[in-house]
């Protein structure tokens, strides 16, 4: 128990020693221009899932096992529309009697991964106060620090500040489409870590996501807009008829998934480097559908207007990525029985 200090504070260290870009990076959403299926794909940390190469391990570390609130810090201008696509997918993470295949069902991948006295994760995904920063009070460039900098400024505001919860709160800063961030588009398009006492005062999980409607929609709003150099491929219809923030969710699930299952940097991933861990959405990445692999993403659906998705939330539908089971070896979806 008393491991958990110590490994966080050379975690720390480590990072304020290295590179930004060596830390928990995102992912891009497309799938790897490959023949293969059992690689790494570039600085994306890329794996096609095979229980022969996956070294998922538990490093000691804690989980979220306490009900998970998320505190969505929006960042610039936002329509009413927009917020309201990605409210109802965090409320449907836990939202019961949603039809299958349902986002609830995808989140029960994320439970069965324990800490270390077998406590599961929760099932239980609130959203909770939100904060808005419609005047881009640190500016429209922002570097990884900096990200830290606005989440300081969401939680000691002096008017109506987001509560501190460090063991079950979960922050996630949603930058609109006229925002870039560091590395966005060429390396991330979102990310999580945990903020620094030294700069908010506070150790608390975080994950930043951006809007690439305007930046770099082929990249991070993939598959409803395909990038130049994979030619000959149409975009899908987006289910909720916004490109950039149904790119969003996809991201925006991936990191609320590594976020419970490795808040610290110290608990569930795969790899030698706590600095740069790949984990249980990284394993899986651009597996949306049964047969996902190689340069495929898998079987998905088509609603009436032939829009695609793959899960069902309490009144929208979402286009998702599996995660990596580590009772089974491989990436799961939705589970049958939800």
């Amino acid at each position: 128990m008393h491991s958990v200090p110590v490994i966080l504070a050379l975690t720390v260290l480590t990072v304020l020693f290295t590179s930004p870009a060596q830390q928990v990076i995102g992912w891009r959403p497309y799938p790897p221009q490959t023949n293969g299926s059992d690689q790494i794909f570039g600085a994306s940390k890329k794996f096609e899932g095979s229980s022969n190469l996956v070294r998922l391990r538990y490093h000691m570390g804690p989980v979220l096992t306490n009900n998970i609130t998320v505190h969505p810090i929006w960042y610039g201008t936002w329509q009413k529309s927009q917020k309201k696509i990605i409210r109802e997918f965090i409320n449907s993470i836990s939202a019961v009697g949603s039809k299958h295949p349902s986002v609830s069902g995808w989140w029960k991948t994320v439970q069965l991964y324990t800490d270390q006295t077998g406590s599961n994760i929760t099932g239980t995904v609130r959203l909770g106060e939100e904060k808005n920063d419609r005047f881009y009070s640190h500016g429209k460039s922002l570097t990884r620090l900096s990200i830290q900098s606005v989440i300081k400024s969401a939680v000691g505001s002096r008017s109506r500040p987001l509560p501190v919860n460090p063991k079950s709160g979960l922050y996630l800063l949603l930058t609109a489409d006229d925002v870039y961030v560091q590395d966005f588009c060429g390396q991330v398009c979102g990310f999580h870590y945990f903020t620094f006492p030294s700069i908010v005062g506070f150790t608390l999980p975080y994950a930043w996501v951006g809007n690439s409607a305007k930046f770099c929609p082929g990249v991070c709003a993939y598959p409803f807009a395909v990038p130049e150099f994979i030619p000959g491929i149409k975009p899908m219809k987006a289910p909720n008829g916004d490109i950039g923030v149904d790119g969003m969710i996809s991201v925006i699930a991936h990191e609320i998934a590594e976020l419970a299952t490795n808040p610290l940097v110290n608990a569930w991933y795969a790899g030698p480097d706590p600095v740069a861990p790949v984990e249980i959405a990284d394993l899986c990445e651009g597996i949306y559908g049964t047969g996902g692999g190689g340069s495929y993403t898998g079987q998905m659906l088509n609603d009436d207007r032939g829009a695609t998705y793959n899960v069902n939330g309490i009144r929208r539908r979402y286009l998702i990525q599996w995660l990596w089971n580590h009772v089974v070896s491989y990436c799961t979806g939705p589970n049958k029985l939800d």
